[in-house]
């Protein structure tokens, strides 16, 4: 049996690791989580430009509208998500996860480049939305295959007994990309360009900063070993004369599907509401400056970042249902208050500690999703498995959730927001009473 196989009670095999080993599983660790942390920097430049780019491709003189119509870009860069996933899943299943993260990256590349260098609305008239869409589905395609193949990657190559604390750097790349470009974004404000200069050219900077990140990345993963897992499962495969992977044997596991998207549904729009849309909440809602808002939110997203690990390591140790479950019960009890304080926020700092409290929260669903979809399913299925439930779930809350809180704001109803994130943390969190803790029983402890 592979050591990826070892069963996470059994102590006497896991006290066998040697460091040699163990460095092996940290830097193909590192190695993927960079490649995750390019793409999703790659696809946040564009929330996080948004309040400056969006005059030059939407002619409107109302802000709120602007930035609406930009929203709707964003999400419809999650409607391709699920054809990602399942093009991206399936040839990690059938090829390999290494393969797949690279072209993935590459893929992202080509649609951060091409928003660099698209005209704005006043040189190109309606062409220049056009290709701003384009580079959003390229982007979509790319970060739909982007979390599968990540997600199953990490939790292949960690060591058994660790899978949440390594798998939980998949949320920690994740939000480290959002907070790079938010970063990019306070070096620019407070160093180089004035707010003008950001918003007439300055704003393509990032996306020319993402492509050459994604181009250094996809060189860095070329030497990146497979999973040991895939590389069995293969080996079985080629053996018995059938083929792994694809759509006809995910169908097998309804259940397991179900479960993706009943405990994604809250999380993600969750999530999503705390980074993509919080800029522009702090800004449009609370009263903010530029400056305020892009301190606050790269200091809260700091403070998500340091307790993806902590979470993820007491999963290990207390199982992954727990943290599920307080994520669902603290999610439904404590939205509506957070978010209705927030709006009245008195300055900087009390915005800063209401965030803080909503990603100690948040962090229950972030740290372990991943691990926990990854461990549904057996190898042969499990990139697919983990992306494109996944895609199509993220597609519908996640991505639609700037959208819809900005749609209730311009119709003068914002508070109706704070009730639907509730409500839908809600709905995930009875999933979360009824499924099985993966932790303990696991896909990925069984012989496939």
């Amino acid at each position: 049996m592979a050591q990826a196989d070892i069963t996470v009670n059994d102590g006497a095999s896991a006290e066998k690791m040697t460091a040699a080993d163990m460095a092996r599983r940290v830097k193909m660790i590192l190695i993927g989580s960079a490649g995750n942390l390019v793409e999703w920097y790659d696809f946040y430049a564009y929330a996080a430009f948004a309040l400056y780019f969006a005059p030059s491709f939407f002619p409107n003189t109302d802000p709120v509208v602007q930035q609406l119509q930009a929203a709707l870009l964003f999400a419809f860069g999650f409607i391709v998500r699920p054809i990602g996933g399942w093009l991206f899943g399936h040839f990690a299943d059938r090829y390999g996860r290494r393969t797949a993260l690279t072209s993935a990256v590459l893929m992202m590349c080509l649609g951060s480049l091409v928003i660099a260098v698209t005209p704005t609305y006043a040189q190109i008239g309606i062409w220049a939305p056009i290709l701003l869409a384009f580079a959003r589905v390229v982007q979509g395609l790319s970060l739909g295959g982007q979390y599968g193949t990540s997600a199953t990657y990490l939790s292949e190559v960690a060591h058994p007994n660790h899978r949440g604390f390594f798998s939980s750097f998949q949320y920690v790349t994740l939000i480290g990309g959002q907070l790079t470009a938010i970063f990019v974004l306070l070096i620019l404000q407070n160093f180089f360009l004035s707010t003008e200069e950001i918003k007439e050219w300055g704003w393509r900077v990032p996306f020319y900063i993402g492509g050459a990140l994604a181009i250094f990345t996809a060189f860095m993963q070329r030497h990146l070993d497979e999973t040991e897992q895939f590389t069995e499962a293969k080996k079985a495969a080629e053996k018995s004369g059938k083929k792994i992977g694809g759509l006809r044997q995910l169908m097998n596991y309804p259940k397991e599907i179900a479960i993706v998207v009943g405990l994604t549904m809250g999380g993600t729009t969750a999530f999503y509401t705390y980074t993509t849309y919080m800029q522009k909440y702090l800004k449009l809602s609370v009263g903010l400056t530029d400056e305020q808002t892009t301190m606050v939110t790269a200091g809260s997203l700091i403070f998500a970042l340091f307790l993806q690990p902590l979470y993820g390591a007491l999963s290990d140790r207390i199982g992954r249902r727990p943290l599920l479950i307080f994520f669902g019960v603290a999610g439904t009890l404590f939205t509506i208050p957070i978010l209705t304080n927030l709006q009245t926020a008195t300055g900087p700092w009390q915005a800063f500690f209401l965030i803080a409290c909503a990603w100690i929260i948040v962090s229950g669903y972030t740290s372990i999703n991943a691990v926990v979809k990854a461990e549904l399913f057996p190898t042969a299925v499990r990139a697919i498995g983990v992306g494109l439930p996944y895609a199509v779930t993220v597609s519908i809350f996640g991505g639609s959730a700037e959208s819809v809180a900005l749609l209730f704001k311009s119709q003068g109803h914002e508070s109706w927001f704070y009730y639907y994130l509730t409500g839908i943390i809600a709905t995930s969190l009875l999933v979360y009473f009824f499924m099985r803790d993966t932790g303990k029983n696991s896909a990925m402890n069984r012989h496939e």
